[in-house]
């Protein structure tokens, strides 16, 4: 592997270091690729090594006894993963796979600790990414406890609504368009349930699918309905 990849230099928890800090962590890392759908890391194993997304991305899943997949997250290029077996010495909580064709750095444990004590930006972070799990985790039991299976689907288009662009008109651009597996992982349902919201949601003329794009075209009208939904 052609060592002018193996820099540190676009991962954004490390962003506050000096060039020199990042290339001595860069040193302690082991660095991997991964083709797409290859699994990175197994839910309970024991390894506590930090990975760090240098290209490509991941997913973090678990799966239930029937063998069901419950997508917990996604690291993008410049994310990391791992830290919580890294922190607490346990065992894996989830099994990490990549999405895409990855180079992956990874650090071990004793030396991200270091990095943490010696780096209060990177603590920083470290506890805001950790404040995140907390908040999308309450989230989600939210949702599982209150809503519905097609009031779930509807809530994580409107969530992925907010966080898209938009295009000249100002309606959010969903893309690329949602897979229904993905979506059914995210919200723990069937793709078949999946595929009939959007459709009913089509018809209503609340989104529109526009090549490798879902086009939301009355964000008003789906927060209103996700709104009642969750009073």
């Amino acid at each position: 592997m052609s060592t002018t990849l193996e820099t540190l230099d676009g991962i954004a928890l490390l962003a506050d270091l000096d060039p020199a800090r990042r290339e001595a962590i860069a040193k302690q890392c082991r660095w991997k690729r991964y083709n797409a759908n290859e699994q990175i890391i197994d839910r309970q194993s024991e390894t506590r090594d930090v990975f760090f997304m240098i290209s490509g991305s991941a997913r973090v899943v678990i799966y239930s006894l029937s063998g069901r997949e419950v997508t917990l997250d996604d690291v993008p290029s410049g994310g990391f993963f791992g830290e919580l077996a890294a922190l607490d010495g346990a065992p894996r909580s989830a099994s990490v796979m990549s999405i895409s064709e990855s180079l992956v750095a990874s650090l071990p444990p004793e030396a991200f600790l270091r990095v943490i004590r010696e780096n209060p930006s990177v603590a920083m972070l470290v506890l805001g990414r950790l404040t995140a799990i907390v908040r999308a985790a309450t989230d989600r039991i939210l949702d599982l406890s209150t809503l519905g299976a097609n009031n779930r689907v509807q809530a994580e288009i409107l969530r992925r609504a907010l966080d898209a662009k938009e295009n000249e008109k100002g309606d959010p651009v969903i893309s690329p368009i949602p897979v229904h597996g993905e979506v059914a992982s995210r919200v723990s349902t069937t793709r078949e349930t999946v595929a009939r919201v959007l459709n009913d949601l089509a018809r209503k003329g609340i989104v529109k699918r526009e090549r490798d794009a879902l086009v939301v075209t009355d964000l008003g009208r789906l927060e209103v309905m996700v709104a009642d939904l969750s009073a």
